[in-house]
């Protein structure tokens, strides 16, 4: 009985030990991130994950960082096992939207923002990013849509509103365009090129 139980309390130690090193590298990963090491945040994230593989916020982590090296395909994979461990982790379907975006696939960048948004319907950058995809593809009145929505949401998102003004100045609205590029500066984004264009 003895023998049972000291085996129970050690099997208990190190579940509670290997989580607590996982944190650690999780803590060590968001510090090389943060420092802009991101070959170094990958290489933490990858031993947090070695210890927990259920460890959704680091497939996630590990996915913007690759995000930051500019591998998208890698970082659809992880954003994609995150989503496979919690259907509902909205921040991981805006992230591969973001990742999709990048490579083009813009039908399934909307696809996960359009998921993002289902789970979480406040989610203004879900809203922001959905909006810059659809301006890539030209509609215009579709992106407005979203970055009012956005706006909605969080009235001093200044990104929002310079993302909206530059829509609103393909769609030959200047002064539209100018009043969205003079709010956006306000809220402290560099808006000066959309100002010089829009507001002469």
């Amino acid at each position: 009985m003895k023998n049972i139980l000291y085996l129970f309390l050690a099997l208990a130690s190190y579940g509670i030990s290997a989580q607590t090193t996982a944190e650690e590298y999780m803590s060590s990963g968001a510090s090389k991130f943060y420092l802009d090491d991101m070959k170094g945040a990958i290489v933490d994230y990858t031993k947090a994950i070695k210890i927990d593989s259920n460890f959704v916020e680091a497939y996630r982590k590990r996915g913007l960082a690759k995000e930051g090296l500019k591998d998208f395909s890698g970082a659809i994979v992880d954003y994609t096992k995150a989503i496979e461990i919690d259907p509902n982790y909205f921040s991981a379907y805006r992230d591969r939207g973001i990742s999709k975006d990048k490579l083009k696939d813009f039908s399934g960048a909307i696809a996960d923002y359009n998921k993002a948004i289902e789970i979480e319907p406040n989610y203004a950058l879900a809203f922001n990013d959905r909006g810059i995809t659809k301006g890539k593809l030209k509609d215009f009145s579709g992106a407005i849509a979203d970055y009012n929505k956005a706006i909605e949401i969080d009235p001093n998102y200044a990104i929002a509103y310079f993302n909206r003004g530059v829509c609103k100045f393909y769609m030959g609205d200047m002064i539209g365009a100018c009043k969205d590029a003079r709010k956006a500066q306000k809220l402290g984004d560099d808006a000066l090129i959309l100002i010089k264009k829009a507001c002469n």
